[in-house]
């Protein structure tokens, strides 16, 4: 939707989007909600490889997760809830809300992975 607002000769074009905006889920939360999400790590495969995944998660690095669901490669998710991460969470909330843009229903965790490990940690 485009609104178009004049002021003193001047023309300002205002885009409202209209995609819902990624939940977060609490780190806490994701052990009892876990089998009902589809989870993708988007940190990069060294990460992954030099700190671990949440078990269950399948490695897409960010770029690669956009690029697929632009192209129609992840079409087989859309009607399950995907759960995004990645080490501090802003990348994750990046591949959340390029996702919902496409139509599926995406969270990301709350803080990433580092929020995750520290919850499991505190749950011994």
């Amino acid at each position: 939707m485009h609104t178009k607002i004049a002021s003193k000769g001047f023309k300002l074009q205002i885009c409202i989007t209209r995609y819902k905006v990624a939940d977060k889920i609490r780190a806490k939360d994701l052990a009892e909600n876990k089998g009902d999400l589809v989870l993708i790590d988007v940190r990069e495969a060294d990460e992954v490889a030099e700190d671990g995944t949440i078990e269950g998660a399948v490695n897409i690095p960010l770029g690669q997760l956009i690029r697929k669901g632009r192209q129609g490669g992840l079409d087989d998710l859309k009607g399950k809830t995907i759960c995004t991460y990645c080490n501090g969470g802003y990348r994750g909330n990046i591949g959340a809300d390029e996702l919902n843009k496409k139509g599926f229903t995406a969270v990301t965790i709350d803080g990433g992975y580092e929020a995750w490990k520290k919850e499991k940690k505190n749950a011994r």
